[in-house]
């Protein structure tokens, strides 16, 4: 056969296929055209944040009578956010896989659509199983967001740039904290709004918002590089030279010659079971990195984010309706990591930057732990540790989804993430909230001390297995970090193939 000249994409007879596609996108320079993707894809996880922090805000005055729901704090910060957390990992089992087989568009447009019906249907919630069962739901819209979403940005962001945005996307989460934790005190005033009439419009607000992402997401395209892998390589050259031209316009000055071509196989779908092996057989290293990296941040940040407002009403007195004046300044801390050290994983390096904040931020939360059980801290001096904590947990939990999204091979990619998001998620973000439920309403000091002391070992012991094995992917291409399965084993191809560990 011989292979289409550099940069076609359209199926040969053989069903091969040479495209430089992946190749032109790595040297594309910052534009508008990239703002648009981080616009339309990542403000989800504004969403996210306003939908946790809100729910961990507005659970004392759930509780309360006149709220209009039968139900407890602990119901609240236990039994919903382990049921929201187990809804997220089953959401992103069921939609990674379709990820994968149908395209990133038409998933991450649908998982928006389950999460928007979902949040509006707890608005209206008027017993305790009717939130519950929607706090799930709303979860699993949230999980498939994770596969879909971050499997589109790694493979439509420059590779120069891949860290620091999807970095910082992941940390906008907190953008979305510190709004719901604002809101919280307006929408929990009962001089404002009736408490059982404050608490629906904090979700029906973020329904509002997420119409609004719906609107513009509409405009983000597939991932040229799914297009060619499935066949559709006529749509991926279309795409690529549609962005080139309109970047060449913006810049006035036509791009670099683009070097680097590969060979693939197209093929519709690729079976559950070549993706298991791939990813434990061929990459077992880089699994246990995965696992760690997930479990370490899922138990630290769900356990805890869930909890704090909690611990501030309960050992400091703090009222109901101030605790999001607090939880808007930690959340800060936590957007402000990964904005300053996201460039550093893209120029120190992954391997340095990863363990590094796991490492740190488990370090400062067992001083945190000495320094609460000795009754030396206060409401402020206590948001003061965790601001300090989460500055680096931030970046280090939001590294664990750029690590995940983008060590594996490409036809595998959205299902990595689901898998590893909801193992280490439900090891930690399941039984995390249930346990810091009973641990914080017992009002016991030393059981708050023993639930920050869980936190702290498991960051420090992923921070450890990170220095071990973390892969140095920085400026690199996604095809050259894993081969794709549906690579031709010739030339260039086979020789990346030495990459797998």
């Amino acid at each position: 056969m011989t292979a289409p000249a550099p940069g076609a994409s359209g199926p040969a007879p053989t069903g091969t296929v040479t495209t430089d596609v992946p190749a032109r996108l790595d040297r594309l320079p910052w534009s508008r055209w990239h703002w648009m993707i981080v616009i339309g894809l990542g403000t989800v996880w504004i969403l996210d944040g306003l939908e946790v922090t809100t729910v961990g805000n507005i659970a004392g005055r759930l509780s309360e009578e006149g709220s209009g729901l039968a139900i407890t704090s602990a119901q609240v910060t236990g039994t919903a956010a382990a049921l929201y957390v187990a809804g997220a990992c089953a959401g992103a089992l069921f939609f990674g896989r379709l990820t994968d087989r149908y395209g990133r568009k038409k998933l991450f447009m649908v998982t928006l659509a389950v999460y928007l019906s979902a949040t509006a249907l707890t608005a209206l919630s008027v017993d305790a199983w009717w939130f519950f069962a929607f706090r799930f739901l709303t979860g699993f819209g949230i999980g498939g967001e994770y596969a879909a979403i971050n499997s589109a940005i790694d493979e439509l962001i420059p590779a120069k740039y891949r860290g620091r945005v999807d970095l910082i996307i992941n940390g906008s989460y907190w953008l979305g904290a510190i709004g719901g934790a604002l809101l919280s005190i307006v929408m929990l005033n009962t001089d404002i709004f009736p408490a059982n009439i404050g608490w629906r419009l904090t979700f029906g607000l973020g329904v509002v918002l997420g119409l609004v992402i719906l609107l513009v997401r509409r405009h983000v395209p597939e991932s040229p590089r799914w297009q060619f892998i499935h066949g559709r390589g006529e749509e991926a050259e279309e795409l690529v030279a549609s962005v080139e031209r309109d970047v060449e316009r913006e810049k006035g000055a036509p791009l670099p010659r683009a070097r680097g071509e590969i060979t693939i196989r197209q093929r519709k779908s690729i079976g559950f079971g070549i993706i298991a092996r791939t990813v434990f057989a061929h990459y077992p290293k880089r699994a246990v990195l995965s696992l760690a990296l997930f479990i370490g941040q899922a138990f630290l940040y769900n356990a805890i984010t869930f909890g704090f407002g909690a611990i501030l009403t309960k050992f400091f007195d703090v009222p109901t309706g101030g605790t999001g004046y607090y939880f808007a300044v930690i959340a800060a801390g936590n957007f402000l990591g990964p904005l300053l050290l996201g460039k550093l994983f893209d120029t120190v390096g992954r391997r340095i930057m990863i363990s590094s904040t796991y490492l740190l931020s488990g370090l400062l939360l067992f001083g945190t732990a000495w320094l609460f059980d000795r009754g030396s801290l206060s409401a402020a001096t206590l948001t003061a540790c965790w601001c300090a904590v989460l500055f680096f947990a931030s970046a280090g939990a939001s590294s664990a989804y750029l690590t995940v999204s983008e060590i594996f091979p490409m036809e595998t990619r959205a299902m990595a993430i689901a898998f590893f998001y909801a193992i280490g998620t439900a090891a930690g973000g399941i039984s995390g909230p249930l346990v810091f439920a009973d641990l914080t309403e017992s009002g016991v000091v030393g059981d708050t001390v023993l639930a920050f002391r869980i936190g702290a070992a498991l960051m420090c012991a992923a921070g450890l297995v990170a220095a071990f094995l973390a892969v140095n992917a920085e400026r690199r291409s996604l095809e050259d970090i894993a081969t794709p399965l549906s690579v031709e084993p010739t030339g260039a191809a086979a020789s990346s193939a030495s990459t797998r560990s």
